[in-house]
């Protein structure tokens, strides 16, 4: 399945939906205005919480959180690289690396060393649009959490 995702997810005061690759909307993303780092929560359509994201303070290189019904499922740690970007995942659904080029946003999220979803800019011709082809097989909702998180670390670095 393929997704529909803005550039800059989170953006002060922002709350918005991601789409499906037909444009129909299936996630709404929720960010916490005026707390200490970032909190943002992912919501089916039924304004059911599918995750919430916390992003930890004080530490070396980012790290975020991602929690399921209030329990940890997932602890997302930025790595030291020379050229691109790298993630490492620990999770209850498998051990996840993502690489990728962050300054045109072509990533590939690999879970236990197989390819398991795709970002990139070339599925949408819009400027301020990505697709994420995400295997059928794989939980699209926390797919999209981690690409929430990949976003908001790449943002970061770029504004400081």
């Amino acid at each position: 399945m393929r997704f529909q995702v803005r550039e800059k997810i989170f953006s002060f005061g922002d709350d918005f939906t991601i789409k499906d690759e037909m444009g129909n909307d299936f996630f709404i993303v929720k960010g916490k205005v005026f707390s200490l780092g970032d909190k943002l929560q992912l919501f089916d359509m039924n304004g059911e919480e599918v995750f919430y994201i916390e992003q930890k303070l004080l530490r070396m290189l980012p790290e975020y959180t991602i929690f399921r019904k209030g329990n940890p499922v997932a602890l997302v740690k930025k790595k030291i690289a020379f050229f691109g970007s790298k993630f490492n995942i620990e999770s209850e659904n498998g051990y996840y690396d993502i690489d990728g080029r962050p300054f045109n946003y072509n990533f590939s999220i690999m879970k236990n060393g197989n390819i398991v979803a795709t970002v990139s800019k070339e599925f949408f011709s819009f400027s301020d649009t990505y697709g994420v082809d995400v295997n059928d097989n794989e939980d699209y909702g926390f797919i999209i959490a981690l690409v929430i998180v990949i976003d908001q670390i790449i943002h970061d670095n770029n504004n400081h």
